[in-house]
């Protein structure tokens, strides 16, 4: 497959192509940029990576309903159990991202280091399904979270319209891609704000779920283990919804070559979230279970609402609103992070040409954070969401495993690339296994949603071959291309 030379464009334009051949000799080799170049600043500092973390990981789930690992594991202790091993276990996943991060100097995330380790097809088909399906909806779904409980202390008599909810969903969409598109600075700054808003709101729930235990509010913890006996296939689905509740520990290798510092700074700040996320994730459910019954916590729509409303009287008022900042923050990182998927997927010739382009003065993959507005606005209008993230949330775990399979095949295919930060073998062996078995475990219990996904995912196939390999394109089809 050949791929042709972006050749920059004239100095005095809105954008400037920043790479040649696929590659950007200021942050790939080190060699200072040509002259007449614009390229991604590096503007991501240890706590700027440690928020964009942190900022994603925490959505909305956590507050609303962590109830997916009680259901399948049937008992408090057990569930207790599954959020601390998912979160050793992401801690794992994270740590053989950050051995790739450091020897791949590429941002782009899954895309890149599949790219390097099995070529061009898988990698497409992975940048494909993001662009297409995967990053629309679940912006659309976080979005919608967002929108909804941003109006709750306006509605807490009545239902909100749903029609309200989609148009403050669509107004908070807008605001995170104008944001993204006009300064990497003041998104960074706001993702730190909002991260610290999610820290203040677990905390908010920790700190009186430490009181309760104080005062002996442990009655929900006796017999802890008793309960209904997980299923077979239950103990699996609570680590299946566990992983997912951690998911977003890979987002700061999207954005690599903007990270100063990448060889401590991109271990650091992944241990420090993971460590930070984890031990949270943990003693906030604790504290839920201070007050609220293990049937208690199956029944509530929202988890947090419920606990604060019993503890906090009127200050309840203010856990929506946390709620809405966390799932701002979760959008805010998300598009962040994935359009440099985007970018860098087009200066490798997989997308169109124009979402490899900078803006000349504000530094922004402009193009590549805008293309995701109108498809997200289809989804959140017309789609159905929820049945698409369930098509499709086997094919994260696939490429994720494939991506950490990908780094044992190059520990053997080049052994010689330089390993600042190595984890120990066993590591990405179990981590792929697991993320390997998940998927296989959705293909068993739910054959129908996970087919149809797989089958979602291939057409990336016949679009690699239309789109990238053939060469006698008609003109009018290479112009749209942007070729």
């Amino acid at each position: 497959m050949s791929r042709k030379a972006a050749v920059p464009t004239v100095s005095n334009g809105s954008y400037l192509q920043g790479q040649t051949n696929g590659r950007l000799s200021s942050m790939a080799s080190g060699q200072p940029a040509q002259e007449g170049k614009v390229v991604l600043k590096k503007k991501v500092t240890l706590l700027r990576g440690i928020s964009i973390i942190i900022g994603t990981i925490i959505g909305a789930g956590i507050f609303i309903s962590p109830k997916g690992i009680l259901k399948n594991t049937g008992s408090v202790g057990m569930s207790l159990t599954v959020w601390t091993a998912c979160g050793i276990l992401s801690l794992f996943g994270a740590l053989c991202y950050a051995e790739l991060g450091t020897c791949i100097k590429k941002s782009g995330g899954h895309y890149t280091y599949i790219l390097e380790a099995f070529g061009p097809l898988p990698a497409f088909v992975r940048v494909w399904v993001e662009l297409l399906v995967i990053r629309p909806a679940a912006t659309a779904v976080i979005s919608l979270a967002f929108g909804r409980y941003i109006l709750e202390p306006f509605f807490m008599q009545c239902e909100i319209p749903e029609l309200a909810i989609k148009l403050i969903t669509a107004v908070g969409i807008t605001l995170v891609m104008v944001l993204n598109s006009t300064s990497v600075s003041w998104s960074a700054r706001i993702q730190m704000f909002l991260t610290f808003c999610k820290l203040v709101a677990i905390l908010i729930i920790i700190v009186p779920g430490v009181i309760q235990l104080i005062k002996g509010e442990t009655q929900h913890f006796k017999n802890a283990f008793a309960g209904n006996d997980a299923s077979v296939l239950g103990l699996p689905l609570a680590f299946y919804s566990g992983m997912y509740a951690y998911s977003g520990w890979f987002y700061l290798n999207f954005v690599t070559e903007e990270v100063e510092n990448l060889y401590l700074n991109i271990p650091l700040a992944i241990c420090i979230s993971m460590i930070i996320v984890t031990v949270g994730y943990v003693l906030t459910n604790v504290a839920y279970f201070t007050t609220i019954s293990a049937g208690e916590l199956l029944l509530s729509k929202a988890v947090a609402v419920t606990f604060a409303e019993r503890l906090m009287g009127n200050f309840s008022l203010a856990v929506p609103v946390f709620v809405a900042l966390s799932c701002f923050g979760s959008m805010n990182g998300g598009v962040f992070a994935v359009s440099r998927m985007f970018f860098v997927a087009s200066r490798e010739g997989h997308l169109p040409e124009i979402l490899s382009m900078i803006h000349v003065r504000k530094h922004t993959p402009l193009p590549a954070v805008i293309v995701l507005h109108p498809l997200t606005m289809i989804m959140l209008f017309n789609g159905d969401l929820y049945s698409l993230l369930n098509f499709l949330s086997f094919a994260r775990w696939l490429f994720i495993g494939l991506v950490v399979a990908g780094l044992i095949y190059l520990r053997y295919k080049r052994p010689d690339m330089p390993r600042p930060f190595k984890v120990p073998l066993f590591i990405p062996a179990l981590f792929s296994f697991t993320c390997l078995f998940m998927v296989a475990l959705s293909l068993y219990s739910d054959p129908v949603n996970t087919g149809i996904g797989f089958a979602i995912t291939l057409t990336g196939i016949p679009a690699y071959y239309l789109f990238i390999v053939w060469d006698k394109k008609p003109k009018w089809f290479r112009k749209l291309l942007g070729k």
